[in-house]
């Protein structure tokens, strides 16, 4: 797969013009597949899996770091972190990459996810399909997850720890992630030993940039408290016409259950259940996650 140079992207914004970054890998004409990272603030080199898994493909695919991601200009400006100005951005990411609904598919993973269900609900006739990987349509529901399903499970000592720090402010703590790390994250986001996980994952959440990750997603792993924390578009997806493809997994910090009902809202819904994997099931179940992406895709398109 051939990637091409980067390119930095202008975007208009209320407060000024910045660029952000994106990098094509392939050419194909009828299918272009848009890629947009979790966070918010987090980096597209999460993806590199696809750079084996759409290696011998017919698929272009775009890497690109939202504004305020390393790759990307940070205005640090709050104002400018608001779902409404980031789909603008995405709509002036299309324009510039020349997408459209003859080949234009969007894929969000996780905040990804909100981003690309809002894009479809504000531009879907510029898309050809739409793939919600790892993200609930409601973060309310997101939270009583979290609270009823994922704390029970936890080690109950380590969980009253955790909350007690959260209590105190203590998030950036040593003790903090070193409870964190093997209770929730070796459990619900990747699911190998931190030792294991590939480098390109370790560099996208360890850039993430946490004054806008806060500010939107709030400080704790374990649900959701920030400016999303009552983002709610579950009585909407059946606006959402176009061929969709929603991705949930086994041990995610999003309910698998939720999501297979989220593909039976939309008209055009479809539902590929990862077993083995977690949050990043790109990553612990790869197979299963790209090959079904690769079939829907080639379905569609």
């Amino acid at each position: 797969m051939m990637k091409h140079e980067p390119v930095m992207i202008p975007i208009a914004t209320p407060k000024g013009t910045f660029n952000v970054w994106t990098q094509r890998c392939g050419d194909n004409p009828q299918k272009k597949l848009l890629l947009l990272h979790g966070g918010p603030g987090a980096t597209h080199d999460y993806f590199e899996s696809f750079d084996t898994w759409f290696a011998d493909e017919d698929i272009e695919y775009i890497h690109y770091d939202q504004l305020g991601s390393k790759y990307s200009e940070n205005p640090d400006d709050r104002s400018l972190w608001t779902i409404e100005r980031f789909v603008d951005e995405v709509e002036q990411v299309r324009i510039a990459l020349d997408l459209g609904p003859e080949n234009f598919f969007l894929l969000g993973h996780s905040w990804g996810g909100i981003l690309a269900m809002e894009y479809a609900l504000a531009h879907q006739e510029a898309l050809k399909g739409l793939i919600i990987s790892n993200m609930m349509a409601d973060c309310k529901a997101y939270q009583r997850y979290a609270d009823e399903v994922l704390g029970p499970q936890m080690d109950q000592d380590a969980l009253q720890r955790i909350r007690e720090l959260e209590a105190t402010g203590q998030y950036t703590s040593g003790e903090y992630e070193a409870l964190l790390m093997p209770n929730h994250y070796e459990k619900h986001v990747l699911r190998k030993p931190v030792e294991q996980w590939p480098q390109c994952v370790v560099d996208s959440l360890g850039n993430v940039n946490n004054d806008l990750y806060v500010y939107m997603q709030g400080p704790s792993e374990f649900g959701i408290s920030g400016v999303l924390a009552t983002w709610d578009r579950s009585s909407d997806l059946k606006r959402i016409t176009i061929p969709t493809l929603v991705i949930g997994a086994q041990y995610d910090t999003m309910d698998p259950k939720y999501m297979e009902w989220m593909s039976r809202q939309l008209p055009q819904g479809d539902y590929l259940y990862c077993p083995q994997g977690s949050h990043m099931a790109m990553w612990d179940d790869p197979e299963t996650y790209h090959k079904g992406l690769l079939d829907f895709i080639g379905r569609v398109g």
